[in-house]
């Protein structure tokens, strides 16, 4: 008796080693392409059909999911600047090419002259409903005047509302370029908009801005 019970303890013990090792097989490796980043996981209750049903973990919150993630046509438009040399209302300062990441991260391909630097990057932040706060830098250059060494950090900050059906968003926004000392060197401030990009978007309709 005494043989038979330590040979099925033996098998009992067994059993649940390979439970736990399939739960955590599943946790760190099989399952990582599903979970976005931003998301929570909390582990679901052992209890099942069975005597001994592996562990799993369970997907509770979804931050990929956000309206605002995906790719954009913005539109930045001077608006409220005074001073010499400041561009007047209505002047298109740029139409860009923008990708909202769903981990908080974005990415800006500007109309820019390249040589001055046409890529900004940035991060996102939900301020409430519909509501969002973009903070984004690129390393600007200038090389009239000098070739070999960046200009300064050109800093772009955004507040939008994305529009209820998640198709364009508008609001306001500020660029501040500085010089490599952090002097401001010129602040345009004005109004954007933005026109989803979808799989179905066609190349005509990008020219209409």
């Amino acid at each position: 008796m005494k043989t038979t019970f330590r040979k099925f303890a033996v098998v009992l013990a067994t059993a649940l080693i390979g439970t736990l090792l399939t739960a955590t097989a599943n946790a760190g490796c099989g399952n990582l392409q599903q979970i976005k980043p931003g998301a929570s996981l909390h582990r679901q209750s052992w209890q099942g059909q069975g005597d001994f049903e592996s562990g799993s973990l369970q997907l509770i919150a979804d931050y990929g999911d956000d309206p605002i993630v995906g790719l954009w046509r913005v539109t930045f438009t001077a608006e409220g600047n005074v001073g010499p040399g400041l561009p007047p209302d209505g002047t298109v300062i740029d139409n860009a090419f923008v990708q909202w990441h769903n981990d908080g991260t974005e990415i800006m391909n500007s109309s820019r002259n390249p040589a001055t630097q046409s890529f900004c990057l940035g991060v996102w932040k939900k301020l409430g409903l519909l509501r969002y706060k973009l903070n984004h830098f690129a390393i600007s250059w200038d090389p009239n005047t000098d070739p070999n060494n960046p200009l300064g950090p050109a800093n772009v900050r955004e507040n939008v509302i994305l529009s209820s059906d998640g198709s364009t968003f508008a609001g306001t926004f500020v660029i501040v370029q500085y010089n490599s000392a952090g002097k401001v060197l010129v602040r345009i401030k004005g109004l954007l908009s933005a026109t989803r990009i979808t799989p179905d978007t066609a190349a005509r309709s990008l020219f209409q801005n």
